[in-house]
């Protein structure tokens, strides 16, 4: 098969004297014609905004992790001051390394450390819990009524005296497995934390993590005065260390970074053999990076550990239209063009199409917009200001800069010589890509491999559910110390960390009537019939107690009296010795179940139980209101519900978007669907291997299905633009789509590949979802490179063929 040149429509101009400047359109004539003015320009800008860079914060918020629309969330908020301790909040076990809790060094030990706690920054002080706090009380039924006091008993000395006292009083409190271990070897504070601080400002989790980590090396690495080690292990868990975590793991990204630049030069110079034009790439795509973070900076945006993925995207990016620019300019110098004339030229064949892809990555990310998390609203937006500066930077300051530098006439030889054997029919492997295009058995059975990919893709897929699907922190590795303080925890403690709670809801006072009590009971039963739930409490528990109690402790008064002069004296008693069990005015109440885990399957079963609960029992909203849901495992379930339902809005929109921008493009809606088809079942594909690798759709990885689409049309965008360009100019689809891969096609491999060896790296992170994102994201942009390359020609066969596109001129 003979071959045409996709640029023979475009003379070869050796003398810049027989070029008119005035040629092209307005955007060419005032970019090359200015061109020291465009690098002056973007000179000036990179200088300010690389300077701008430097103060754009990296910081993480609890609130901006959930989906602060979502009513069950709403109700959180609402009520977030009356629910102390059931939102963010840290839980730290002190373990003794030789005995038991109740020793008298290490009781002084727990003290310092206690101590310590409470006064760092962000701490909800009033609400911390652990056998030093007054708030920790023990209660017990004498034969002159209830005495009781705290749990550490006045003037704690350390003698065995204090320290009988002391157990006596924790198992009054009934504290084994809640605030001490299991097996009486370690003992715990629980730290509810404020989300800003008395000035305003949100907490700095990076600064609590590193504290915490500070407090850790010092009782467990240092000696106490008496010269001995402290002999203490301390565990941490909660949401505000794990964001610590992700945030120290986001060190190691500027070494991913770096070695994503490696691998871009490595494969540009493999492809060039041209220092000078892979070095321009490189640093245009650099350049991006800088105008992206210097933006964020003005615009008062911070990278979190999500949107901190995106440099590297836009790096990525930037480095797959620069490849395409210096492809071109390349094969114009190869042929004897003059080096501004093969940058303008190459300027008027690929600057739409450039900017169509550019359009489609950033409809990929905005549509996450739509998504009402605020942390991935950040991420869509960040992403969008980095290809927005593509434009500029890569579509404009790089041919202009290529106008100058040229290639290297060794790259421009080799580039020619490429070009000429390709034209003469020596294609190497290329040429079976042209079998796609010009045999219809081939085609066929590209597209029934396809098919049945598709439909077993499909098939895997139904499986994927949404959630954490790990105990522990799935964001971070199964064996990071967080997660072996998790295991830890549930495994010496009968109260897990696990908590979802209900919200009851009354006028004032209201939460001490029967009808209510007998309600959340109810409630609290059939939460306790699930095997995902450990226990319950709420404030008829503890009314039965204090009931029974009044009356010499009969077992028989263990329940809820319907006269309302014992229930008063019971929330008396309970608001001394457990004043997180309502508000002041008793309006609000806790129902809080401690769960195994929080598992997708584990919350969407429990949240299941309490809107069922809900239905069946309806209440007047006046009088009693049961509102899901707080507790870190509430928050989640909300979380789940909202990603579930963004997950399918999402892809019906960024769908929608690409095929609208590809109709634009290619007026052609035989065209539009040999573009979209391959990223379908990319997406399938995606899914399925989210399910084979045990990934679950949640807040880190609902992004990437959208960012593999918007990118991954990019490579149909190249590609169909030169074959279409071809057959409207008479040519056959075969040898149009021979153009394509003599033009972009080898291009497009080269990006797709470069693209996938810029997020690969990401696999090795500390950080689990970052490892996750990297593995996903390289398999979309090999496959929709592979299905580019492959089922364009094939589908193109099929519905692209001469009279049809003849049709569409």
């Amino acid at each position: 098969m003979a071959l045409t040149s996709a640029s023979t429509e475009m003379p070869v101009v050796r003398n810049l004297a027989d070029f008119p400047v005035d040629s092209g359109n307005l955007l060419e004539r005032m970019v090359f014609n200015h061109r020291r003015w465009v690098i002056l320009a973007c000179l000036a800008l990179t200088l300010v905004l690389g300077w701008m860079m430097t103060r754009v914060q990296v910081n993480a918020s609890f609130e901006k992790m959930i989906p602060t629309a979502h009513p069950y969330i709403q109700n959180f908020l609402n009520h977030r001051k009356d629910l102390r301790g059931m939102g963010n909040s840290l839980r730290v076990v002190v373990e003794n390394t030789q005995g038991e809790v109740y020793d008298a060094r290490f009781l002084e030990t727990f003290k310092q450390i206690n101590d310590e706690l409470f006064l760092m920054p962000g701490v909800d002080r009033a609400w911390m819990k652990s056998l030093w706090t007054p708030a920790v009380r023990w209660t017990e039924v004498t034969e002159e009524g209830f005495s009781g006091g705290p749990v550490m008993p006045d003037g704690f000395n350390g003698s065995s005296e204090s320290l009988d006292r002391l157990r006596l009083n924790a198992n009054r409190a009934n504290l084994v497995g809640n605030l001490i271990a299991n097996d009486l070897k370690s003992a715990a504070v629980q730290l509810p934390l404020l989300e800003r601080d008395p000035k305003g400002g949100r907490i700095n989790y990076w600064q609590l993590s590193h504290d915490l980590d500070a407090l850790r090396a010092k009782y467990e690495t240092g000696h106490a005065p008496d010269g001995k080690p402290w002999g203490v292990t301390i565990h941490v868990i909660g949401f505000a260390k794990v964001v610590g975590d992700l945030l120290d793991g986001l060190v190691q990204v500027a070494l991913y970074f770096a070695i994503a630049i490696g691998i871009a030069a490595a494969l540009l110079y493999f492809y060039t053999h041209c220092l000078r034009s892979t070095a321009l790439v490189l640093a245009c795509s650099i350049v991006a990076v800088f105008w992206q973070i210097g933006l964020l900076a003005i615009f008062g945006l911070e990278l979190d550990p999500y949107s901190m993925l995106v440099p590297f995207l836009v790096f990525a990016i930037g480095v797959s239209h620069g490849a395409q620019k210096m492809n071109g300019i390349m094969q114009d110098i190869a042929r004897g063009t003059h080096r501004l004339v093969a940058a303008r030229y190459t300027f008027r064949r690929l600057f739409l199409a450039g900017v169509t892809a550019l359009l489609a990555d950033a409809v990929g990310f905005a549509v996450l917009v739509l998504i009402p998390i605020p942390v991935i609203r950040d991420l869509a937006l960040t992403a969008s200001i980095g290809v927005a500066v593509l434009v500029f930077t890569n579509l404009l300051l790089l041919p202009v800069l290529l106008s100058y530098v040229g290639v290297s006439p060794r790259a421009a030889r080799r580039a020619l010589e490429q070009e000429q054997r390709q034209l003469d029919g020596h294609r190497g492997l290329w040429v079976v890509l042209d079998h796609f295009a010009e045999r219809r058995s081939w085609a066929l059975a590209a597209v029934l491999v396809s098919v049945a990919l598709g439909v077993g893709g499909y098939a895997v897929s139904t499986r994927l559910q949404v959630g954490d699907l790990d105990p522990g922190a799935p964001e971070l590795r199964a064996n990071s110390r967080y997660n072996q303080d998790n295991a830890y925890v549930a495994g010496h403690y009968a109260l897990s960390s696990d908590v979802f709670a209900v919200i009851v809801k009354t006028p004032p006072e209201g939460c001490l009537k029967y009808q209510t009590l007998d309600v959340v009971d109810q409630l609290a039963w059939e939460l306790q019939q699930l095997p995902q739930v450990r226990t319950t409490l709420a404030l008829p528990d503890v009314v039965r107690q204090i009931t029974a109690g009044s009356f010499e402790g009969n077992p028989k008064w263990l329940t809820i009296s319907r006269n309302q002069d014992v229930l008063n004296y019971a929330a008396q008693q309970a608001s001394v010795n457990m004043p997180d069990m309502f508000n002041t005015e008793c309006s609000v109440m806790p129902l809080v179940a401690f769960l195994t885990d929080h598992k997708a399957e584990t919350l969407s079963q429990v949240l299941a139980v309490v809107e069922r609960f809900i239905a069946e029992h309806p209440t007047d909203p006046a009088q009693l209101q049961l509102l899901p849901a707080a507790g870190n495992s509430g928050i989640e379930a909300a979380t789940n519900i909202v990603v579930h339902e963004a997950n399918t809005t999402m892809l019906l929109y960024v769908y929608a978007a690409v095929i609208a921008l590809c109709l634009i493009t290619f007026r052609s809606w035989r065209a539009t669907v040999v573009a979209v088809l391959p990223l379908v079942l990319t997406s399938i594909l995606c899914e399925a291997l989210m399910v084979w690798l045990g990934i679950g759709v949640k807040v880190a990885t609902l992004p990437v299905i959208a960012l593999g689409v918007g990118i991954g049309v990019d490579y149909a965008l190249y590609l169909l633009s030169v074959q279409l360009a071809g057959q409207r100019r008479g040519l056959s689809l075969a040898q149009a789509y021979g153009d394509a891969v003599l033009f972009t096609g080898r291009v497009v491999a080269l990006v797709g590949v470069t693209l996938a060896a810029g997020v690969v790296t990401w696999a090795f992170s500390p950080i689990k979802f970052q490892a996750d994102m990297g593995v996903l994201l390289t398999f979309m942009f090999l496959w929709n490179m592979v299905g580019a390359l492959v089922l364009i020609p094939a589908l193109s066969h099929f519905l692209l063929n001469d009279v049809h596109t003849r049709q569409s001129k």
